[in-house]
């Protein structure tokens, strides 16, 4: 039974560096570490990539990480094929691949924006480098992407402050309607869930349970738009959205 390994990127998750100590392998052969700044995957968001460096300065591609224990308190680490793996008692450094996270929080604060100018139950979602998707249960398949677009741009462009916030497990049972997926369960376990705020508490845009990665204002998602709906069944629509500019590239 390893403890629990101490979210860094929680905390902070633009930090690209952190010195840390493996505490055991995982049943898969994952390496567990004291702490991480690498996000597991989970809420549609993949898990990062990047390097741990030894004490010695031997190097262990890192392919993904995951949670060790179903999504609780355990992150392990995915060594890439033929790479070494650090034993128990180990010091390392991660090294995140920054270029790919920032893509990853970027996308995962746009979809948040999606989810408001789309105002209906959301039931699937995927947060991707380049593209992002959400599932929604719409009545009517009449989508002014145009129209949605627009309002789109206009919130990234009010560069409005993204910030973190922490209710209890019976605070957020007694307000159901923060939660707009019905796919993907608000991240407990601990008595708390962190509620992810677009906006100042006065003037907000959206406010809802995420354990994920995110910018620290619109503004710096840059511009993105809906580039396709595509209908899954009688009242399920998916949205998908891309990065404008990496389109145009």
């Amino acid at each position: 039974m390893f403890p629990a390994t101490e979210l860094a990127f929680r905390d902070d998750p633009y930090a690209r560096t952190l010195t840390a100590t493996v505490v055991g392998h995982g049943e898969k052969g994952g390496i567990v570490l004291d702490r991480t700044l690498f996000y597991p995957t989970g809420g549609g968001q993949p898990g990062d990539r990047g390097t741990m460096i030894w004490a010695d300065g031997t190097e262990t591609g890192i392919a993904t990480t995951v949670w060790e224990d179903g999504g609780k308190t355990v992150i392990a680490h995915v060594a890439s094929e033929e790479m070494p793996i650090p034993a128990p008692g180990t010091a390392v450094t991660l090294h995140l691949d920054w270029d790919r996270r920032h893509k990853l929080m970027r996308m995962h604060t746009a979809l948040h924006l999606l989810s408001v100018v789309l105002p209906f139950a959301v039931t699937g979602g995927s947060v991707g480098e380049d593209e992002g998707r959400l599932d929604f249960d719409i009545p009517e398949a009449d989508l002014d992407r145009d129209a949605l677009n627009a309002r789109l741009a206009e919130l990234v462009a009010a560069d409005a402050p993204v910030s973190f916030e922490w209710i209890t497990d019976a605070e957020l049972d007694a307000q159901p309607e923060l939660v707009k997926t019905m796919s993907v369960a608000p991240p407990r376990g601990s008595g708390r869930v962190r509620l992810v705020r677009i906006g100042g508490a006065g003037a907000s845009i959206d406010l809802q349970p995420c354990g994920g990665t995110h910018v620290r204002s619109t503004g710096e998602i840059g511009r993105f738009e809906i580039a396709k709906v595509e209908k899954k069944g009688k009242i399920n629509r998916r949205v998908r959205v891309r990065f404008v500019e990496e389109a145009q590239a």
